[in-house]
């Protein structure tokens, strides 16, 4: 008993911590994160600014304006949204891609004699009117089942020289008469189409007729001549459907010479092509 009562008692002493001390509670993260998203925000505005052009800029803006129910090129219900294609003549004055030939706008016409867009830019003849062109035959697709059946006969492509649209003859459906420049009513059903998209744009016309080869070696082949027929006999068609004379430039006939198929007699490579020259 008396050894134990020289043992030192052992005292254990409890501290209460308060939420104000240390790190002052996790207020100061939900604000410093705060400030960190509000400079990525600003960051990536400056960028923008100065990585886009001003009309990706105003697409920017169109999108995030609580103001505008719809984007300005789309489609369906009443006005906007009377589900019209976008590439219709009727359609695209009114959805900024700018005049067309036939429907010409008074900021088309302020432009004058230069042909100068409003951003300086050439407006006649440019990759943006010939994908109009080129789009307006897609338009067609599904309006009904004749048209469906003639744009089988159609491909367009557009290169250095032009637009480049391709009129082909198929199994059972040729453009012309056998052996002749005369006109089946396919390729004037065809031209219709053709002078419809070309009167978007105001460039010059070439046209160029190619045929498939023969079987065997003639002493007289015809393929120089009946490609260069075919192609004048085109250019008339589409004077008598309604283009004008006086936007067509060349008239060639290439014979056998491109082939589109691997086969020479195949009968696709009897075909018409109607070339929306740039300018």
């Amino acid at each position: 008993m008396g050894a134990q009562t020289n043992v030192a008692p052992i005292i254990i002493k409890k501290k209460k911590s308060s939420g104000g001390d240390g790190h002052h509670g996790g207020a100061w993260k939900v604000a410093y994160a705060d400030f960190v998203t509000a400079m990525m925000a600003f960051f990536m505005l400056m960028w923008l600014l100065n990585a886009t052009t001003e009309k990706q800029r105003k697409g920017i803006a169109d999108y995030f304006s609580p103001t505008i129910p719809i984007h300005r090129i789309s489609g369906g219900g009443n006005g906007y949204y009377a589900g019209d294609s976008l590439q219709s003549e009727e359609i695209l004055p009114r959805m900024g891609s700018g005049a067309t030939n036939t429907n010409p706008v008074d900021a088309d016409r302020s432009r004058g004699d230069s042909g100068l867009s409003i951003d300086g830019g050439p407006h006649d003849g440019q990759p943006d009117d010939l994908a109009t062109v080129e789009s307006a035959f897609r338009s067609h697709s599904g309006e009904s089942a004749v048209e469906d059946e003639l744009l089988r006969h159609v491909v367009t492509k557009v290169t250095d020289e032009g637009l480049i649209i391709e009129l082909f003859a198929l199994e059972g459906r040729p453009l012309f008469e056998p052996n002749s420049d005369k006109p089946t009513p396919i390729l004037r059903d065809l031209a219709r189409l053709v002078v419809h998209a070309a009167a978007l744009v105001t460039n010059d016309i070439a046209v160029g007729g190619h045929v498939r080869a023969y079987p065997a070696p003639l002493a007289e082949n015809p393929v120089w001549t009946l490609s260069a027929a075919r192609a004048d006999s085109l250019r008339r068609v589409l004077e008598t459907v309604g283009e004008d004379p006086e936007r067509f430039r060349r008239v060639v006939g290439h014979a056998d010479n491109h082939l589109a198929t691997t086969d020479p007699l195949d009968e696709r490579n009897n075909r018409m092509e109607v070339i929306l020259l740039r300018h």
